[in-house]
């Protein structure tokens, strides 16, 4: 690769060279530099410049007066810098942000130590042919008459493994570190970043030194350091790898800038769509709230088309983790809560970049920082498709089926109706946890469900071991209108018979209104136990009348459940709950229960 490169810019100075003499002698002009890095710290710009050093002449290290400190190549004449500039972007060998600088900014010269190319004019008419300074105006037509062919590329190091060992012994920490994160980026170090050289790190450089057919000591030597950094910089320049802070959603992140482009503020989002084909989108998260702001989030990221059904979930206290993957497309969301605000970010691809989002993914989840500042509720495109199939301009995923269910234990079991046990690919708890059928009783119309990973509710029922009294008041908990609300409601009634329409003795109907996502829900006594669970609202076929709801008996399930293993809670005495209560105690046992193909 060094070789190469040399060879590259010895055809390159060459070329632009012979250009200007085409058009006769050339004329005295000012000078410019092509600039290719500007760092903060001047520790950061040194080693970029020696690294530089090692694969390409006419390097410099400027400090400017804008505080920063700058490497650059030159100086040249204009016409010879811009066709410099061209071919090193045309072969990937320096940033794309790379770009002529007149030198009127820098201030002073630390690389080459004592050089002084801003006081001087005369290497602005010379040019670097095989090491050799030639001048520009009368040397360069016998410098490529006489160039000789290119000898074949031998590999020869350039230090001893001692020499490497000493001049590794200088490395700064951060170096070191730079180091170990340029092996792994390339998939030969797999161990933490530490800066510590020991068994890994030096078998991660004996696998690079091989790769690259290099001789396999397992100590880098100062010319093969500048070779691996160069090529992971230019492994970060070709995804355009950029820190971005956006002040308006507060948050600073590296993102892959040849990849996408800031598009529009969407509330919670800060969304940037692909260019270059690329595939790729990022959403910044940012919005005011809480824990449950977090959690219901959570719960809607879900439903996007954004977010494939297969993937990992997993939701602890103050952060959420979604994954999704499909044939067509894959995500990744993180997020958390900082400060009062939720903040985080979403990653969605093609799976042809797979590859390339194997490296960026690591690289955006160890720079997110949560600064200052949220996004504005307000903050929202004109235009924007405000459709209920819509949120925030990202299409909602339906479910085929939505039922309501009920707790029967700490661990998260559910009890619900068969109607979401059938045709179904994927069953979810609330949007989110995915449920396995523990037990089903298809004459009794009711099924069990596990979730794969233990829940902690609020709240489960108690099942009441007696029939209710008739024409006792009762209250029924569920999710009408499709399931569109975010948590249960509650409809209150009175128990109009203990029997079924066609006398069956398991069944009781009750004198309230229910929808048909409400089926599966529990129905409560005035105590809060819980005396049955509502059935679809159809009989042999026929819609029953809109004041009309049939329910399984409570004391007549315990012994099917029972029977099956499933474990019960059997209600104990209490006195009677107002209203209020009432509804918060059957909200904490339900949920919606959804059917996803």
């Amino acid at each position: 690769m060094v070789m190469h490169f040399l060879r590259g810019a010895l055809a390159l100075t060459v070329f632009a060279v012979a250009g200007l003499l085409n058009g006769g002698a050339a004329q005295a002009q000012d000078r410019v530099w092509v600039q290719i890095e500007a760092h903060p710290n001047l520790g950061t710009a040194e080693a970029r410049v020696r690294a530089y050093a090692q694969l390409v002449e006419n390097v410099n290290g400027f400090r400017a007066t804008t505080g920063l400190y700058a490497v650059a190549l030159g100086p040249y004449e204009p016409e010879v810098g811009q066709l410099v500039l061209q071919q090193l972007l045309g072969q990937g060998l320096i940033p794309r942000d790379s770009f002529l600088e007149d030198g009127d900014l820098y201030a002073t010269q630390f690389f080459p130590v004592g050089a002084g190319t801003l006081q001087s004019d005369e290497a602005a008419d010379q040019a670097v042919i095989d090491g050799e300074v030639v001048d520009t105006a009368t040397d360069v037509a016998v410098a490529i008459a006489e160039e000789p062919a290119p000898e074949p590329v031998v590999a020869v190091p350039d230090e001893t493994p001692q020499q490497a060992r000493q001049s590794e012994a200088q490395l700064t920490r951060e170096q070191r570190d730079q180091l170990q994160i340029a092996l792994q980026w390339f998939g030969f170090y797999n161990g933490g970043i530490d800066g510590a050289f020991g068994p890994g790190t030096r078998a991660s450089m004996q696998a690079y030194q091989e790769d690259r057919q290099m001789e396999p000591t397992g100590i880098l030597t100062t010319r093969q350091r500048a070779q691996l950094l160069s090529e992971y910089q230019g492994e970060l320049n070709a995804l355009g790898m950029r820190n971005v802070l956006d002040q308006g959603a507060g948050v600073q992140i590296d993102l892959p800038m040849a990849m996408v482009a800031f598009d529009s503020y969407n509330f919670p989002f800060a969304q940037y769509n692909e260019i270059n084909d690329s595939g790729v989108r990022v959403m910044l998260i940012s919005q005011p709230g809480d824990r449950a702001t977090l959690f219901g989030l959570y719960e809607i990221m879900q439903t996007l088309d954004i977010v494939p059904l297969e993937g990992e979930r997993e939701r602890r206290g103050d952060s959420f983790l979604l994954t999704g993957q499909s044939s067509d497309l894959r995500s990744h969301t993180e997020a958390r809560l900082v400060g009062g605000a939720v903040k985080g970010f979403t990653l969605i691809w093609e799976p042809s970049a797979d590859e390339q989002i194997a490296r960026v993914l690591p690289l955006m989840q160890s720079s997110f920082q949560a600064v200052a500042g949220t996004l504005d509720p307000a903050s929202v495109p004109e235009g924007l498709d405000e459709s209920v199939d819509m949120v925030s301009g990202l299409t909602v995923r339906r479910p085929d089926l939505v039922r309501t269910g009920f707790f029967l234990d700490g661990q998260g079991t559910v009890l619900t109706t068969t109607e979401v046990t059938g045709q179904c690919e994927r069953v979810l708890i609330d949007n989110a946890f995915e449920a396995n059928v523990a037990f089903r009783d298809d004459a009794l119309g009711v099924a069990v469900l596990r979730p794969v990973q233990a829940l902690a509710p609020l709240g489960f029922a108690q099942l009441a071991e007696e029939p209710a009294r008739l024409r006792a008041d009762i209250a029924v908990a569920g999710y009408p209108f499709g399931g569109a609300l975010s948590a249960a409601s509650t409809s209150f009634g009175s128990l109009a018979d203990l029997r079924g329409v066609n006398g069956e003795e398991n069944v009781q109907r009750l004198d309230v209104a229910t929808a048909d996502t409400e089926a599966g829900g529990p129905v409560l006594d005035v105590s809060g136990s819980v005396i049955g669970m509502v059935l679809p609202g159809t009989v042999a076929g026929r819609t029953l009348p809109n004041e009309v709801t049939l329910a399984l008996r409570a004391d007549q399930l315990i012994a099917v459940l029972e029977a099956a293993g499933i474990g019960i809670s059997r209600a104990q005495p209490a006195g009677a709950m107002n209203r209020e209560n009432l509804s918060r105690e059957a909200a904490d046992m339900t949920v919606r229960v959804s059917c996803w193909n």
